[in-house]
């Protein structure tokens, strides 16, 4: 498979968080349902959230993120968030001080290493990358497959923007999914070639 998915929660004015980083409302919809998501205990989504989400998580092997996005989540303390096996992370600083080099954690310069580390690693499953800079930098040099986004019913106004500093126009397909649920639009492009 090894396609690569640009994916995030987003505002209905295309922001996936305030300028802070806070994405205020923009994860209502994974504790708005009764149908437990992982074995966190935590998230909860409706059966139709559940019946689009659950299966495009069970074939991501690998998420791509910006060091930003390392950052502000510690790292997710060295283990890769909702049981993806490896994280690739675009920075242009080393690990940080102490950090477990053992960790399924992966530091490249660029965001074609990036892709290309992320695939050898993927084996047959989907590289996912975070919205965002990174995303948008992704999607602009032609490296992104798929676009998914969970659009939440709010207006953010402002704040970090989905498809990050993208300036030009970029072409998808019709969309190839779009599923309501609770507090959440879930929808599925394709990348124009």
């Amino acid at each position: 498979m090894r396609k690569v998915v640009m994916n995030a929660s987003v505002s209905v004015d295309g922001f996936i968080a305030a300028e802070d980083d806070d994405p205020g409302p923009l994860f209502e919809w994974l504790v708005s349902g009764d149908v437990p998501l992982d074995d966190s205990g935590v998230l909860n989504v409706s059966q139709a959230s559940y019946d689009h989400i659950r299966p495009y998580w069970d074939e991501i092997s690998v998420t791509i993120a910006g060091r930003h996005s390392f950052d502000i989540t510690d790292g997710w303390d060295g283990t890769p968030p909702s049981g993806v096996d490896h994280v690739v992370v675009v920075t242009h600083r080393p690990p940080p001080e102490g950090w477990d080099l053992n960790a399924p954690f992966h530091f490249v310069d660029g965001i074609e290493e990036a892709v290309t580390k992320a695939r050898e690693l993927a084996g047959d499953g989907t590289v996912e990358v975070a919205a965002g800079d990174v995303g948008g930098q992704m999607l602009a040099a032609g490296l992104v497959d798929e676009v998914r986004m969970d659009v939440a019913p709010v207006v953010l106004g402002s704040g970090k923007r989905y498809f990050g500093s993208v300036d030009s126009q970029h072409l998808l397909e019709d969309p190839e999914e779009i599923v309501q649920g609770n507090r959440v639009l879930h929808l599925r492009y394709r990348v124009r070639r």
